[in-house]
């Protein structure tokens, strides 16, 4: 009787163990059979800003046409494959509107032509691009403006009654030429964080992406908030970091509680501060500060931990006189040395841009894109960041001294290509 236990007991525990072995070898299996994107076999963020406002990148014209739209997503998505690229930061809220059907903003006229208006066959240019991205294993982050509603004047005239500028015509605030939500307001955070929640809760994006624009400007007229809200801040620009902070670390707050994995990050302009505005800035005399003129800490939102990424516009050739690359990439290198984060990546925003513009003359430093390249590879050898963006899209694909730095940079791309 008590052998019969013994046997009975040795093969449960056999049965187990079999079992056990089994789950382990099935989960070797899904490991191995995990498709892996881009990004993960190259180990560096490879990407590309698509620019929709005025139509820069995307579409060429607005346009109402599903096919249409989907076959310039199609040509896009294969060239950025091409040149190497592993993610697409795509702008899918420009002004105060949406690339994609949104309970809060109207349809872009840079999408259709006039604001409010769908595109045919009830297609969804987000849903597109995040499937066709994924399909070829690139991730797509939407990219928002979280502040401007209108460029000028006849973007203005010509929004939609649904708009939330008027709707709420007291959220606005006129600036120069062009109109922008006041970021004092507590219901303008929570039409941006709406927003951006309504994106990954509905679309299977990789990230949240927001540039460089926050305030306007320095001579922004919110004396009526500041009046209101104002009380604990002395100084109206302390007072207006602090508006712009409390929105950065919601959003970061709120993204990750509706999805754990997703990326959230920001690409200020380049110069947080020259050290003659602030001893702490770096060695630049360029007067176009993040801290002073947009009033965003981006500093702060690094030490904080308040976003996924960083990536400063470091849009200057080294040895430029008003802000130099290489004092700017070891300006922010040290900030995140200092801040010490592990949840917290570099990536730097590079001007493509300027080869084409600035590159045609011999003597200039993006001539032929060599200052492009300079840039990428001290990137690459720079242990804390992490990968380069690219801006723009159009500039990547039409020129051949980029395509030729491209394809210098990413020789592994074509051994991919060649093994599909």
């Amino acid at each position: 009787m008590k052998s019969s236990w013994i046997v009975k007991i040795a093969c449960s525990v056999l049965v187990i163990g079999m079992v056990c072995l089994l789950y382990i070898q099935a989960g070797k299996v899904v490991i191995e059979e995990k498709v892996l994107t881009k990004r993960e076999i190259d180990q560096e963020l490879r990407g590309v800003w698509v620019s929709t406002v005025v139509n820069l990148d995307y579409p060429v014209t607005a346009t109402t046409s599903a096919e249409q739209l989907k076959y310039q997503a199609d040509t896009i998505l294969e060239d950025v494959d091409e040149s190497g690229f592993n993610a697409v930061f795509l702008q899918v809220r420009p002004c105060s509107d949406a690339f994609y059907k949104s309970a809060f903003y109207p349809w872009s006229s840079f999408l259709t032509g006039q604001q409010g208006a769908a595109p045919d066959s009830e297609f969804d240019p987000l849903a597109y691009w995040v499937e066709k991205a994924h399909e070829r294993n690139i991730e797509l982050h939407a990219w928002l403006n979280p502040y401007r509603i209108a460029r000028n004047q006849n973007e203005w005239d010509g929004l939609a009654e649904a708009s939330p500028a008027r709707q709420h015509p007291d959220w606005v605030i006129q600036y120069g030429a062009g109109y922008y939500f006041d970021p004092a307001l507590p219901e303008v955070r929570q039409l941006v964080i709406d927003g951006a929640l309504e994106i990954v809760q509905n679309y299977e994006v990789d990230g949240i992406h927001l540039d460089d624009y926050f305030y306007p400007g320095s001579n922004f007229n919110d004396i009526n908030s500041y009046n209101k809200y104002g009380k604990d801040f002395p100084d109206i620009g302390d007072w207006r970091r602090d508006n712009v902070n409390t929105l950065v670390k919601s959003l970061d707050e709120k993204l990750h509680e509706a999805d754990p994995e997703i990326e959230f990050g920001i690409s200020p302009t380049g110069v947080w501060a020259s050290d003659y505005m602030n001893p702490e800035g770096s060695a630049t005399i360029s007067d176009y500060s993040s801290y002073y003129v947009l009033f965003a800490d981006s500093r702060e939102w690094v030490r904080e931990g308040w976003v996924d990424y960083l990536v400063p516009q470091l849009y200057w050739a080294s040895g430029d006189e008003w802000a130099d690359f290489t004092v700017l990439l070891e300006w922010w290198t040290e900030v995140f040395k200092e801040a010490d984060r592990d949840d917290v990546e570099l990536f730097i925003g590079l001007a493509d841009y300027k080869t084409v513009e600035e590159g045609s003359e011999a003597g200039s430093p993006w001539y032929g894109g060599r200052e492009l390249a300079a840039q990428m590879e001290a990137g690459k050898e720079n242990a804390k960041v992490g990968g380069t963006i690219h801006f723009r899209y159009r500039f990547t694909a039409d020129s051949p001294d980029i395509q030729r730095v491209l394809k210098d940079a990413y020789p592994d791309r074509e051994q991919e290509e060649s093994a599909e």
